[in-house]
């Protein structure tokens, strides 16, 4: 690399790492924002009688049921519970306060069963559990219905977006009614289904989550943006995305059905750290470039790769397990293994997998034309795109290591 390319590239990137350290500082330390879910069952409980069990955020539950009112029993009693970490406490609270709980509950989760509203009652017993270190309310509703032949329709809008608690909140539903089993996941903007849902429509519930979830994930997509700028080449780019693919796969489907589990306060740091790390090995492998051509010319067949070339591949496979774990978490499922579960996981999985194939296809040609047409262009082009991620990594990874939001 001759001197005048290198003095223009490193203003080049200094202009890029000052863009990327203002970005990095706007945007929020967690990319998934503050989202809430919750999980429900459904089954039936007799001749006409709807069964849903329910678990939700418990200090998002108090907040709501009691409007936020500092002076309200149910939000002093409820969040001194909360700051005790005390789950009998807790417990206790939401069982003192049943009514005004029942009553938030029922208005924000309703079954219908022939366009008619069926009669919710909470059971008396409330118990605690735990999703990712978070205390969970477990809470059961008996809805009577009246006959039906076309299954019920549910719709769920508990802790929405107007209360300003959280940016949107996903109910992971699973049912058993009506000869129909299966599950589905609502949210603001498909707050219903009905039981008598087709195959069709349940696949494409999971895979719109899943491609929601790529495309409003910036972190994940950044992460794909440095595979892209760093594969020089066609083979790189298929090696590079294949080798994550299968790695977030094999975590992903371990993770949702509860075999293993991480702490989010590992993985979404790591994330960020991946986004750095692969990002500032084009810039490396950019600062060597003759070297790397020379390596590489030296290898045949469509999986020749330069020795450094195989180690990001390793780098990226590592972290590839690490981003399956971040996809399980905001899809919010641990359940025991099913076939049920199963399917939805690979439905979502492929939704994830779609958006980016459609990013790759976009993205990678023009680079590609870019680099062959203007090489300096090109060039600089990447090398910015690489400081920007980077930089951007690096200040998520401080900020979630602080715990900064």
């Amino acid at each position: 690399m001759s001197d005048s390319v290198r003095r223009v590239l490193s203003r080049v990137l200094l202009v890029a790492a000052g863009i990327a350290a203002l970005l990095s500082l706007a945007a929020p330390a967690s990319a998934h924002g503050i989202l809430s879910v919750v999980y429900a069952n459904l089954e039936s409980g007799g001749t006409g009688v709807v069964r849903a069990e329910l678990q939700l955020e418990y200090d998002l539950l108090v907040v709501s049921a009691a409007d936020a009112e500092k002076d309200d029993p149910l939000y002093q009693e409820g969040m001194a519970a909360f700051q005790d970490g005390d789950a009998t406490a807790q417990a206790a609270v939401l069982i003192s306060h049943r009514d005004t709980i029942a009553r938030y509950v029922s208005e924000r989760f309703r079954i219908t069963a022939s366009g008619a509203a069926c009669t919710a009652r909470m059971d008396d017993d409330i118990s605690m559990t735990q999703q990712d270190g978070v205390p969970y309310a477990v809470v059961t509703l008996e809805d009577a219905c009246p006959p039906s032949e076309n299954g019920h329709e549910i719709a769920a809008s508990l802790f929405p977006d107007a209360e300003g608690y959280v940016t949107d909140t996903k109910t992971i539903l699973t049912y058993n009614l009506d000869l129909h089993e299966g599950s589905t996941v609502l949210d603001a903007e498909h707050p219903s289904f009905t039981t008598a849902q087709s195959p069709l429509e349940r696949f494409w519930e999971f895979f719109r989550l899943g491609a929601e979830h790529l495309l409003t994930g910036i972190d994940h997509i950044l992460f794909l943006l440095a595979l892209i700028v760093g594969s020089r080449r066609l083979r790189e780019i298929v090696i590079a995305a294949t080798t994550f693919t299968i790695a977030h796969s094999v975590t992903f489907i371990l993770a949702a059905t509860g075999v293993i589990a991480a702490p989010p306060e590992v993985v979404e740091p790591t994330i960020a750290l991946s986004i750095a790390v692969v990002a500032a090995w084009y810039l490396w492998r950019l600062v060597r470039r003759d070297q790397a051509d020379e390596d590489l010319s030296k290898a045949h067949g469509f999986l020749r790769l330069d020795r450094a070339g195989w180690l990001r591949v390793a780098v990226v496979f590592v972290f590839g397990l690490v981003h399956g774990l971040g996809f399980a978490s905001a899809l919010g499922i641990d359940e025991p293994w099913s076939w049920t579960l199963l399917w939805s996981l690979l439905v979502f999985n492929v939704g994830i997998e779609a958006v980016q194939i459609g990013i790759i296809v976009i993205v990678f040609p023009l680079l590609v034309l870019l680099r062959h047409r203007a090489p300096r262009v090109g060039m600089w082009v990447s090398a910015a795109i690489a400081v920007v991620v980077t930089v951007a990594g690096l200040v998520w990874f401080v900020q979630r290591i602080l715990g900064i939001e």
